[in-house]
């Protein structure tokens, strides 16, 4: 048995006459650019985030970058993000033209680690991006309690969390405003590129859907924007998955527990807090030797991925944070390895993974 890192056609089939038909809505109202099916997608995607808005955007890097800019994020200000994470978290804050500052993580999570960002904190710090990475929530109350007192703006990359959860409290609804990704492997994928930014806050929501549009406002073209805008296929798209997500959700965790029982003690898992449960848009292990693991798997025909191989410090295009010290980011970039998991990965399928990870260790 060959077991894939994700099979997307597995979720499309039993919803292709629901695709179809969105398909064939948008077509024959000629609305392939924001439009009535961006507005309906964005109204729903808020309620079920319980905010008040939801700003349609063409990809999560472009959610994150507009994000903040729409906060007043710019030139002169820092930002604090983990230094273990996707690089769009870093990239965004360098192109609102403010400076990344790499903080490390929690050793058990991966996470961005509370007390690294409290020792990080300077004159400079108008923000801090808290990423949701693995499709847990980052620890919030501890990061309001570093944020408000000192005037720092605190904000979420939700784009591997969609449906996480925090002390009953749905991710992008955390901070001021968090960025969303729907690529196409997101347990909330759109049939291409497309992101969001969620909000209670109506003047980022305000400044966010001007800059997605080129600046434009009432017509005019009121500051320096993107052509960031959301497209109305794949929010016709996405509202038809959108109704399914908290069930594809569970099913992840279903699949995630029953890794955890059939792996523990052979490798490491992630650590996984009450107040967060995680909805495994990926299923990391840890183990000294990653390449040689993934190698010895492969042979079994079990597919896996590297989420990341590269700290943020690390990455030749943030090469002014080189001397950043963040041992454990760069920890988890050594021996991080991420399982098969998606809502309709089988029985069958999971314990050939398991067999095949214990066996190569």
């Amino acid at each position: 048995m060959t077991v894939p890192f994700v099979d997307l056609s597995r979720q499309h089939a039993p919803l292709r006459e629901e695709l179809g038909a969105a398909f064939d809505r948008v077509l024959g109202a000629s609305s392939f650019v924001l439009g009535t099916e961006v507005e309906a997608f964005e109204a729903r995607f808020a309620e079920y985030c319980g905010v008040s808005h939801c700003v349609g955007v063409g990809s999560g890097t472009a959610a994150l970058t507009i994000m903040l800019r729409a906060a007043g994020i710019g030139a002169g200000d820092e930002v604090i993000v983990p230094a273990h994470t996707f690089i769009a978290t870093a990239l965004a804050v360098m192109h609102a033209g403010a400076r990344p500052i790499c903080v490390d993580v929690e050793r058990g999570t991966g996470l961005i680690d509370p007390a690294a960002v409290r020792a990080a904190v300077g004159p400079r710090t108008a923000a801090v991006i808290a990423v949701h990475l693995y499709g847990q929530a980052c620890a919030i109350d501890e990061l309001h309690a570093i944020a408000e007192p000192n005037g720092i703006q605190l904000f979420e990359d939700a784009a591997q969390s969609q449906g996480a959860e925090y002390r009953g409290r749905r991710a992008g609804a955390l901070g001021r405003a968090a960025a969303f990704s729907f690529y196409v492997s997101k347990n909330l994928g759109a049939l291409g590129d497309a992101g969001a930014i969620c909000t209670d806050d109506d003047d980022v929501a305000a400044a966010a859907r001007a800059l997605r549009d080129l600046g434009r406002r009432d017509g005019r073209h009121v500051s320096a924007g993107y052509n960031e805008r959301l497209d109305g296929l794949q929010a016709a798209c996405l509202s038809v998955k959108l109704p399914h997500l908290d069930d594809w959700n569970t099913s992840r965790r279903r699949l995630a527990a029953a890794y955890r029982e059939r792996l523990a003690g052979g490798v490491e898992l992630v650590e996984e807090k009450p107040e967060s449960p995680s909805i495994h848009h990926l299923f990391p292990i840890r183990t000294a030797d990653r390449d040689l693991l993934a190698a010895r798997v492969a042979e079994r025909g079990v597919s896996t991925g590297v989420h990341y191989d590269t700290a943020l410090p690390d990455q030749p295009a943030l090469a002014e944070l080189r001397d950043t010290d963040t041992p454990v980011a760069r920890e988890w970039a050594a021996t991080e390895l991420s399982l098969p998991i998606f809502a309709e990965l089988s029985t069958d399928e999971l314990e050939t993974v398991c067999t095949a990870v214990t066996e190569s260790l």
